[in-house]
């Protein structure tokens, strides 16, 4: 089956970086959009950015020009580059693919990763 797995998280401080990586892997037939959605306590999941296959993207309005979305379809990865990091940027962020696999009727389907934890500090 297909797994999506998110890594590159922590803890920085107000002003600070960080680069999140999604790394699709599975019986993939192909990958489609890709995107971070984000979620901090007590709040519903909301999308940060999106990226398509050809590599247009698009972003929340309370990221624009702070975070850019790239990816890599030779390692079938989507990254997230995270810059003047805020304490409201605070959430466990999740990866979303909509991806079309091997043995499931060549329907495409939307897969997510288990979430990465990023917490700015004040």
């Amino acid at each position: 089956q297909v797994h999506l797995v998110e890594s590159g998280g922590g803890l920085v401080q107000a002003g600070g970086s960080l680069r999140l990586s999604c790394a699709a892997s599975g019986s993939i037939f192909s990958i489609d959009a890709m995107g971070w959605y984000r979620q901090a306590p007590g709040n519903q999941r909301e999308l940060v950015a999106t990226i398509t296959s050809g590599g247009s993207t698009n972003y929340a309005d309370s990221v624009k020009g702070r975070f850019t979305i790239s990816r890599d379809n030779a390692k079938n990865t989507v990254y997230l580059q995270m810059n003047s990091l805020k304490p409201e940027d605070t959430a466990v962020y999740y990866c979303n693919a909509d991806i079309t696999a091997y043995g499931m009727g060549r329907v495409r389907t939307k897969y997510w990763g288990q979430g990465t934890q990023v917490t700015v500090s004040s």
